[in-house]
């Protein structure tokens, strides 16, 4: 199992690389969003005008997607998938903040506001919030893994 969980885990490193250039290309085509001071109907309608509500809202589904099917392919219990899929959903959104931070230096900080999801609509927090949920996220990776290692 651990050479599978390498393998998630360097999927989940590069999978976070091609999430955080699709944010670097956003930020260079559109104009800056403010929306640290932005209501989320105002923040949704300005990306609706830009034509990207819809299309960042599917790629955020297909990225569920993406990391539900790793979690099939790979894992052989229950237990096992339900753990590859939070072990790469963790990796995955740890290291989208770490690319982020090398390729533009973005965020400042860990308190700065993000936007998370936008599915169903838009979702706000620092981005210290998902950095703890990914943490949380890989201890109960770790403990599903060992759970299903003893059964």
């Amino acid at each position: 199992m651990k050479a599978r969980m390498d393998l998630v885990t360097i999927f989940g490193i590069a999978f976070g690389y091609l999430e955080a250039m699709v944010v670097v290309y956003l930020r260079r085509i559109l104009p800056p969003l403010p929306w640290e001071v932005m209501s989320v109907a105002e923040f949704s309608n300005l990306l609706r005008s830009h034509g990207v509500l819809f299309l960042e809202q599917t790629r955020e589904a297909s990225t569920i997607v993406i990391l539900i099917a790793i979690a099939l392919l790979i894992g052989k219990k229950r237990s096992e998938k339900w753990a590859i899929f939070l072990w790469a959903f963790a990796i995955w959104d740890i290291f989208y903040y770490i690319w982020l931070k090398v390729l533009i230096g973005w965020p400042p900080s860990l308190v700065t506001i993000d936007c998370l999801f936008l599915i169903p609509g838009p979702r706000f927090a620092p981005v210290f919030v998902p950095l703890v949920v990914s943490l949380v996220m890989m201890g109960v990776a770790i403990f599903l893994l060992r759970k299903a290692k003893k059964s």
